[in-house]
């Protein structure tokens, strides 16, 4: 019963879906969508955001998401928008600009604000909608921009070590986008070897002979010897040792990892 209860409020985030703006939208007691709005607005229902960060916190069933779009191409669509509008903001609730927002804006990477932990694993999303190349670009451009070894090296907020940790997992070529999920899914690795020593004893290997600043994109992938197109690794997986070997290239391969069973999880089929 208890598991029954909480799947059911795990697809309430359909309720505050509007589709005309196919974002996530406030809703006033009557059940009407608030009269005034702009996606925006920070402050209000969102905390230190807006509805173009807070849409996306559906970690649980980014196919549902992509359902109620209208598919993964419109979904696409709208993930690419975040990175194509100017890094504008409506102060809001907040009467006032906040850090978080003058953030976004030096960042200049669109309503994309990464310095705001909110909108952190949205780049990985592409793989949910068979567009996984967009991810690998777009996490080599954030940890290439927004990361510097220097006094004011970070992008904003360290908050709990989340915006390291993201660091620390993209560079390893993974991300754990939804915690409850023993999954973790892939984005572009940056180096070219990276060995984790296990609990268990055994070594994890993650190498990419021929990455370079230029080699963003994943050609193909082996584990552990074997043709690897899925956009995700088991954390099982990973504790069996072994190495799991990217080939890094200029140009995106647009058909690997397009597959529906490519896809990481969704409560949603």
């Amino acid at each position: 019963a208890e598991i029954q209860k909480f799947q059911k409020r795990a697809q309430n985030y359909r309720n505050i879906y509007d589709s005309s703006l196919k974002l996530m939208r406030g809703r006033q007691l009557d059940g009407k969508f608030q009269n005034s709005f702009s996606p925006f607005r920070w402050g209000g229902e969102f905390v230190e955001g807006n509805s173009w960060h807070y849409s996306w916190s559906v970690f649980q069933d980014f196919k549902g998401l992509s359902n109620l779009m209208g598919g993964d191409a419109e979904m696409v669509n709208m993930l690419d928008s975040v990175f194509n509008m100017p890094p504008i903001f409506d102060i809001g609730g907040y009467r006032t600009v906040i850090h978080e927002m003058m953030e976004m804006q030096v960042m200049n990477m669109g309503q994309y604000a990464h310095g705001n932990q909110p909108i952190q694993h949205l780049i990985y999303i592409y793989n949910y909608c068979g567009a996984p190349w967009k991810a690998q670009f777009h996490v080599r451009d954030a940890m290439h921009k927004l990361y510097k070894p220097t006094p004011d090296g970070y992008c904003g907020d360290e908050d709990n070590g989340q915006t390291s940790a993201w660091y620390a997992f993209s560079a390893m070529g993974f991300y754990s986008v939804c915690p409850g999920s023993t999954q973790y899914v892939i984005g572009s690795p940056l180096f070219k070897k990276v060995t984790l020593n296990l609990e268990n004893g055994k070594q994890f290997v993650i190498s990419a002979p021929n990455n370079k600043d230029k080699n963003i994109y994943i050609q193909s992938a082996l584990l552990r010897g074997s043709n690897y197109t899925k956009n995700y690794i088991n954390h099982a997986d990973i504790l069996k040792g072994g190495v799991f070997q990217f080939n890094m290239g200029e140009k995106p391969n647009l058909n690997r990892g397009t597959k529906e069973s490519d896809k990481p999880f969704s409560m949603s089929k």
